[in-house]
């Protein structure tokens, strides 16, 4: 069997290893799915597959720990909405309206939207589970995409006021022939997660009956938590705490109004943070907690969450989770008459929410999240000649405060190159986008 071997030459790489910054100019050789060496110089041989990375930057790629991908199609939508808003109306009458086909489509969409940002690996919260049929096309639009990523199996779509307010029902059982069906190892690009209400959307029974399901089918768990008002009215991660369910497979969406002890029970169980920035500043979730996460030393990464409302680029992601704890740390300053002397948060912290830490709260950062010898080759190389970036001063602020997705030159997941040259490869995107916009007008007319 020959051995497929990608020679990334003469690019600047940048990756969090073990805690560690690494920012060099160096040479990555690929073979197969994984990196086979990284050196100062590699020598192309004759079967090489070369890529000059010259006036490159090259990363591990992004890791978006949350987002609803069925919502794709429907950007602009929610642009305008509180969560209140949100719940009724995407949940409430979208949902029920789209067939599997349209989940298909729009997982697909959603998911090739992700790779040309930069983003290869994706948690899919899919609370749009309104049949088997729903189901098995989420997954087939994922896999079809070539994206690496979890399927978080949610809920159904068909009625937000018994599924999501205090809701009595339990997860739908269907979990475990799901996983039977689909999910049969642990090395595929796509494995499966549960995607639960939590307390603060179902009753405290229910949770408990949904976390021991998928601890039963040894899944990750992820539910919403700390959003708005509804952190401090349920109190949910006490009663998780009480309840004797808190531990390291739980993985928690944005945590913005959760108290201190909250905080400190989630760091010492192991548990894991999403903090989705921009959707939380418009719904009214609460300020996003980025900086206080850090500060308790919790798992974290960064996600996309509502589609359908904000920007599905981790750039943008980045640039406000990072100016959000300024803001926060600026504004106490001010109000005790002070100046800050020196910021608390750069943006190496923030790329490496995007990178290792999306990757630890996958509980993947052993196959992706850094460029390392034998991790999978998940690469991505933006290019720092467009008027954007150029001069570029200094890499990292480069990647997090002026790079936007025109500037992913090429992107790699598990050594197949998906993006080449600014231009996404083996997508008929023309058809795609003509069955996403008629899904539209179905739908919304």
């Amino acid at each position: 069997m020959n051995r497929r071997k990608i020679l990334i030459k003469g690019g600047t790489i940048i990756s969090i290893n073990n805690n560690q910054l690494i920012k060099d100019q160096l040479d990555i050789l690929i073979e197969n799915d994984k990196i086979f060496e990284i050196n100062k110089t590699i020598i192309a041989e004759e079967d090489f597959t070369v890529i000059d990375a010259s006036g490159m930057i090259v990363l591990p790629g992004f890791v978006d720990t949350h987002r609803h991908l069925w919502e794709s199609p429907f950007k602009g939508m929610a642009s305008n909405w509180t969560l209140m808003e949100y719940l009724q109306n995407m949940l409430g009458k979208i949902a029920p309206a789209m067939s599997a086909e349209d989940v298909y489509t729009a997982n697909l969409l959603g998911a090739i939207e992700a790779i040309n940002s930069g983003i290869t690996t994706i948690f899919d919260w899919s609370h749009i589970i309104n049949s088997p049929e729903h189901s098995r096309a989420a997954i087939k639009g994922l896999k079809d995409s070539g994206i690496r990523g979890k399927f978080g199996f949610g809920t159904p779509g068909t009625s937000v006021w018994e599924w999501f307010y205090e809701s009595k029902l339990k997860h739908p059982i269907e979990a475990k022939e799901i996983k039977k069906e689909h999910f049969n190892s642990d090395d595929d690009l796509i494995t499966m997660a549960l995607a639960i209400r939590g307390p603060e959307y179902s009753d405290i029974e229910v949770a408990k009956h949904d976390i021991l399901l998928g601890r039963e089918l040894g899944l990750q768990v992820s539910m919403h938590i700390g959003g708005g008002t509804f952190g401090p009215k349920y109190n949910g991660i006490q009663k998780l705490c009480n309840e004797k369910l808190l531990d390291s497979d739980l993985n928690f969406a944005h945590a913005n109004t959760i108290n201190k002890n909250d905080f400190k029970l989630l760091a010492d169980y192991g548990c894991s943070i999403s903090v989705t920035p921009e959707v939380e500043l418009q719904m009214g979730l609460g300020l996003p907690i980025t900086g206080t996460a850090l500060k308790f030393g919790i798992t974290t990464g960064l996600g996309i969450d509502v589609i359908s409302a904000t920007s599905g680029s981790m750039f943008d992601q980045m640039k406000i989770a990072l100016q959000t704890v300024r803001a926060i740390q600026n504004e106490k300053s001010y109000q005790n008459l002070e100046m800050a002397e020196r910021l608390t948060i750069t943006d190496r912290d923030v790329l490496k929410l995007a990178t290792i830490g999306g990757a630890k709260v996958l509980g993947l950062d052993n196959k992706i999240g850094s460029l390392e010898i034998g991790k999978q080759a998940d690469v991505i190389l933006i290019s720092i000649n467009n008027i954007g970036m150029s001069p570029t001063l200094d890499q990292i602020s480069s990647v997090v405060l002026y790079a936007k997705d025109q500037d992913v030159d090429t992107v790699m997941i598990a050594g197949e190159i998906v993006k080449r040259n600014g231009k996404l490869l083996n997508f008929d995107l023309e058809k795609l986008m003509e069955k996403a916009n008629n899904l539209v007008n179905k739908i919304v007319s």
